[in-house]
C-alpha cells in the first residue's frame, strides 16, 4: 500500500530518494519521510501530507549523503500526522526503518519490549518491528542483517521493509513477505523500491525479493537469503517500462492521459495474441493449462474493485462463448466463508498491479484445493504472476492513477481473448461467428479513439452536474458491470454518492430515488435488451427524473427521450464494455476536476492495496 525507495551507492542518495518517492505517491500519500546517512550521523526527516510538502519542509537542512531510505504512507495503524509518518527510528537510534504492510500481532510485541523499557513516540506497528530488531542486535553481538532475519521470525503479518543501522551504515537491508519490494542493480550502485519506477532512468536490471527472502546490500555487492538462512542466487531481469509511461506527457492528470492511452493499451493487449490475417487467437500463457481449461467443470472469477467488475464481464463472455458456468467472487470475502473448490475447477485472479493481498490469498486458498490457478496482472514479475499456475499479462503500461482506467479495457481484453480462444477450441462458436467476433475485436481501439473526440461534449455535460448529491447508473446484461464500473469511478474521485444497479432492478427499490435533481446514467445501446432499456428510461421520466444515455450512434428513439445522450459506435454487446465504459469514465473525471478533487490521488485511497 505505501510506497518504499531506497539508495545506496556514490551519487546523492536524497533527489533519487524524493524523485522516487514522487513516483510512488499513487501507493500512499498521507505523510512521507526520508532518512539520510551523510558520513558522520543520521538524520530523519517527515511531514504529514503530500511529499512535495515534504520537499519543501526540508529545503536548507542537511541532505547529503550517498546512502538513504524514504517512505510515501498510506495510513494503516495510527492516523495520518507527523509522527506516524515514516521512518522510524528505534529508541536507542540503532535501526531506522521504513516499511509497507501490516504487522499483525504488533500488539503483543509491544507490551513485551515496554515490560522491557522501550517507550513508543508513534501508534504505529512499524515503530515496533524497529524496536523488536534493536532489541535482538542489542542482546548479543550480532550483525544487523541477522538481527533483522531474527526479528522476522517473530514477526506475523506481511511486510516490505528496508533497514539501516547506525552502527554499520555501509549496507542496507530489505526483506519481503506478501508485500512487493525490487531491487535495481546499478555500477556499484543499488536502488531499492516497491516497484522499478523510482529508478527506471537509472537501470533496467532488477532482482524481484520473494517471500521470507532478506537482501544485504553494500555497495560492493548483493546477498540474498531466506528467513531461515538458507542461501538465495539472485536472479536478474530486464524490467521493461518506458519512461514516458510514468509522465504525464502534456496531460493535466494520470487519469486523463491513461483514459486516452486506452486505444494503445489494448492494442497493446491483443497484439501478438489476435491474429487478424488467419482469423486465430492465440494466448501463449494458457498453452500448457489448455487440457484443464476445456475440462473445467466451473470458472471462479476473483477480484476486488475494478478488477471485480471486470471479472463480471469474463462471467458474461465464458458463459456466453465457452458454455463454462462462471462464478464472480469479491477476493476479500473469499476465502472467509469456507468457500467449495475443486481439482476440477479453473480459479482467474484479477489484479492491476498483481500484488494485492486479499486476491494473493484467494489464490493461495484455490492452489491448497488443487484447483487451476491463472492470473491476469498487468505487473510483470508481479506476485500474482508467480504464484498463479499460468496466466496473461495486460501490457496495459503503468497505471499512475488510483482510479483504474485503462487497466479495466485490458482486462476485459484478455477475458474476451480467453473465452473465444476456448469457446472456439469447444466448438462452440461457428466458425463466420468466431472471424466476426474478432474483427470486433480489433475495431475496438479506433471506435474507442472516436469516443474520444467527443469529449467536449461530455464536458458540458459534467458541468450541469458537477454538484449533484447522488447519481444512478443502470445497465442490462454485460452492461450491468459497466453501470457499476461508471459509479465507482464517479464516487472514487468525485466523492459523489453514486450506485449501480441492474435496469430490470430499478423496479425493485432504486426507482424510490428517482427525482428532477439525480441524474440517471443509462448504457443503452442496440442490443437484444434495447426495448427493456427504453422502458426503463419511460419509468424514470415519468417520474420527471434526469437521464444521460449512453446510445449507439444514429438512435433517435432514445435520443428524444433523454435529457442529454453520449453517442458510441455500434458494437458486438459482448465486447461492448470496452467502449461504453470510456464515456464514463471522461464524465467522472470532468465532474471531479470541476468540484476541485485530486483526481490522481483521491483521499482514502491507494493504487495497490497490499494489506487485508
Amino acid at each position: 500500500m505505501c510506497g518504499i525507495v531506497g539508495y545506496i551507492g556514490g551519487q546523492s542518495a536524497y533527489p533519487i530518494i524524493i524523485n522516487g518517492l514522487k513516483r510512488l505517491e499513487y501507493r500512499g500519500y498521507d505523510s512521507a519521510g526520508i532518512a539520510l546517512y551523510n558520513g558522520k550521523s543520521t538524520s530523519v526527516y517527515k511531514k504529514y501530507g503530500k511529499v512535495s510538502d515534504l520537499e519543501n519542509s526540508v529545503a536548507g537542512l542537511d541532505t547529503n549523503g550517498c546512502l538513504g531510505i524514504g517512505h510515501t504512507r498510506w495510513a494503516t495503524h495510527g492516523e495520518p500526522n507527523d509522527k506516524n509518518a515514516h521512518p522510524h527510528m528505534s529508541m536507542h537510534g540503532k535501526f531506522v526503518i521504513v516499511h509497507n504492510g501490516i504487522i499483525e500481532n504488533y500488539n503483543n510485541l509491544k507490551k513485551r519490549l515496554t515490560t522491557r523499557g522501550y517507550t513508543f513516540k508513534s501508534e504505529t506497528d512499524s515503530e515496533v518491528l524497529a524496536d523488536l530488531i534493536e532489541y535482538i542486535y542489542e542482546l548479543s553481538p550480532i550483525s544487523p542483517d541477522d538481527a533483522v532475519q531474527l526479528a522476522l521470525r517473530k514477526v506475523q503479518g506481511a511486510y516490505g521493509i528496508v533497514v539501516m543501522c547506525t552502527d554499520h551504515p555501509d549496507r542496507l537491508i530489505a526483506a519481503r513477505k506478501s508485500s512487493p519490494l525490487v531491487i535495481g542493480i546499478g555500477d556499484k550502485e543499488y536502488f531499492i523500491g516497491s516497484d522499478a519506477s523510482p529508478f527506471v532512468e537509472y537501470t533496467d536490471q532488477v532482482v524481484y525479493l520473494d517471500n521470507d527472502q532478506i537482501a544485504v546490500i553494500s555497495r560492493e555487492g548483493l546477498n540474498i537469503k531466506s528467513i531461515n538462512n538458507a542461501v538465495v542466487t539472485p536472479e536478474i531481469k530486464k524490467v521493461d517500462i518506458d519512461f514516458d509511461e510514468i509522465e504525464k506527457g502534456g496531460f493535466s492528470h494520470f487519469m486523463l492521459k491513461e483514459i486516452y492511452e486506452q486505444p494503445r493499451s489494448i492494442t497493446d493487449t491483443m497484439r501478438g495474441r489476435v491474429l487478424s490475417e488467419v482469423d486465430k487467437i492465440t494466448l501463449g500463457g494458457l498453452i500448457d493449462v489448455m487440457p484443464r481449461l476445456m475440462n473445467a467443470r466451473r470458472i471462479i472469477i476473483v477480484g476486488c474493485g475494478t478488477s471485480w467488475h471486470a471479472g463480471l464481464m469474463g462471467e458474461y463472455l465464458f458463459e456466453e462463448y465457452a458454455r463454462i458456468p462462471v462464478e464472480v467472487e469479491y477476493a476479500s470475502e473469499f476465502r472467509y466463508r469456507n468457500p467449495i473448490i475443486n481439482q476440477e475447477d479453473v480459479v482467474i485472479a484479477i489484479s492491476q498491479s498483481g500484488e494485492t493481498a486479499d486476491t494473493l490469498a484467494a489464490i493461495q486458498l484455490a492452489k491448497k484445493c488443487g484447483a487451476c490457478v491463472l492470473g491476469i496482472c498487468n505487473v510483470v514479475g508481479s506476485s500474482i504472476a508467480r504464484e498463479t499456475d499460468a496466466g496473461v499479462y495486460t501490457h496495459a503500461g503503468v497505471e499512475i492513477g488510483v482510479a483504474s482506467t485503462k487497466a479495466f479495457t485490458a482486462q476485459v481484453s484478455v477475458l474476451a481473448m480467453m473465452a473465444l480462444m476456448i469457446g472456439r477450441a469447444k466448438y462452440n462458436i461457428k466458425s463466420a461467428d468466431y472471424h466476426q467476433l474478432i474483427r470486433e475485436l480489433m475495431s475496438i481501439p479506433e471506435k474507442i479513439e472516436h469516443i474520444l473526440k467527443s469529449a467536449d461534449h461530455i464536458k458540458e455535460i459534467a458541468e450541469k452536474y458537477k454538484d449533484s448529491s447522488n447519481a444512478l447508473y443502470l445497465g442490462r446484461g454485460c452492461y450491468y458491470p459497466v453501470a457499476l464500473e461508471g459509479a465507482l469511478k464517479l464516487k472514487e474521485i468525485s466523492y459523489i454518492h453514486a450506485e449501480g444497479y441492474p435496469a430490470a432492478e430499478m423496479k425493485h427499490g432504486p426507482i424510490a430515488l428517482i427525482d428532477d435533481k439525480m441524474p440517471v446514467i443509462v448504457i443503452a445501446t442496440k442490443d437484444k435488451g434495447y426495448e427493456k432499456i427504453v422502458n426503463n428510461i419511460q419509468e424514470v421520466k415519468a417520474r420527471k427524473g434526469i437521464v444521460i444515455a449512453v446510445i449507439t450512434e444514429g438512435d433517435t428513439t432514445i435520443a428524444a427521450m433523454a435529457d442529454h445522450v453520449i453517442e458510441v459506435p455500434a458494437v458486438e454487446n459482448a465486447v461492448g464494455a470496452m467502449i461504453t465504459v470510456v464515456p464514463l469514465q471522461l464524465l467522472s473525471y470532468y465532474i471531479a476536476i470541476m468540484r476541485g478533487c485530486n483526481v490522481d490521488q483521491p483521499r482514502n485511497l491507494a493504487k495497490s492495496v497490499t494489506v487485508e
